[in-house]
């Protein structure tokens, strides 16, 4: 999950906590003092994000030596040890909290992913992200999301067409709409529609729309959709499905429910960096 995109993003971290330096930890330590930490779940959670953490420390100081000690999507226990890192006690110290925040969101939203995963696992329905991550993450929040067990969603407005209720009112109608964007979108492009009430799913049918995506409908709502549908479309549904709703949405006949939480709600998990007592240092 290293590419020049995360290191510009390390980078642009590191330099909003320590582009100044550490005043603290280069007072208290000088370039001969070294040290050995552990990073440490202190709940139970799944991981995500190891290797940009490991990164983190490597872009502070390479002389930093970092093992990883389980892999990016475990499922791993309190009191785990997930790394361990040896080299430079101040280097180690700049490079802590830039690498655990990483490590902490992106661990919370692979286990919050999870959970969804996991409650429609016999269901045969794909639980998705959306667009609705942090600026600039998005490549890696939704890497945490199949870390998780779930699946992804468009990650930029230039993968397919998706035609939702502003298109529409700006086109003028949503049948309008599909035929500008069947008419000028990449042949490949897959045409999907919005459909916020049973007359824009017919009028979307009409239009040939490859995917239709109920809109915050209720489930009694949905069932009707998918009686028009009739496996004529690929059927999403997406708002305000929650956790605990989650298995009343993932009716027969739905493919995929689309869940910005997955990313917008996540919360972070605890980790932590725990170093070693340190030896008497050489006089």
């Amino acid at each position: 999950m290293i590419t020049p995109r995360t290191d510009h993003l390390i980078d642009l971290a590191l330099d909003e906590d320590a582009g100044l330096g550490d005043v603290t930890s280069r007072a208290i330590f000088s370039a001969r003092d070294r040290a050995r930490g552990f990073i440490d779940a202190k709940q139970d959670l799944v991981l995500c994000g190891l290797e940009v953490a490991a990164r983190v420390f490597a872009r502070v100081d390479p002389k930093l030596k970092v093992t990883l000690l389980a892999r990016d999507g475990d499922r791993v226990k309190r009191g785990a040890r997930v790394m361990s890192i040896a080299g430079p006690t101040a280097s180690m110290l700049t490079a802590e909290r830039t690498a655990l925040n990483f490590l902490q969101r992106l661990s919370g939203i692979a286990t919050l992913s999870r959970r969804f995963a996991e409650a429609v696992a016999d269901t045969g329905v794909r639980v998705a992200d959306t667009r609705k991550t942090t600026p600039g993450w998005r490549a890696l929040e939704k890497y945490a999301v199949r870390c998780g067990g779930c699946f992804n969603h468009r990650s930029s407005l230039g993968e397919h067409v998706l035609i939702k209720d502003n298109h529409i009112a700006a086109a003028g109608s949503l049948a309008r709409a599909v035929k500008l964007a069947r008419a000028a979108a990449p042949h490949l492009a897959k045409i999907e529609v919005e459909a916020k009430t049973l007359a824009e799913v017919k009028e979307a049918l009409r239009a040939q729309a490859d995917v239709i995506l109920l809109d915050n409908m209720a489930p009694a709502m949905i069932r009707r959709g998918i009686a028009l549908i009739a496996g004529a479309a690929v059927i999403e549904v997406s708002g305000g499905v929650r956790l605990d709703t989650l298995l009343s949405y993932a009716l027969p006949g739905v493919d995929v429910i689309s869940i910005g939480a997955l990313t917008h709600s996540a919360t972070a998990v605890d980790l932590s960096l725990d170093i070693l007592p340190a030896k008497s240092r050489p006089r």
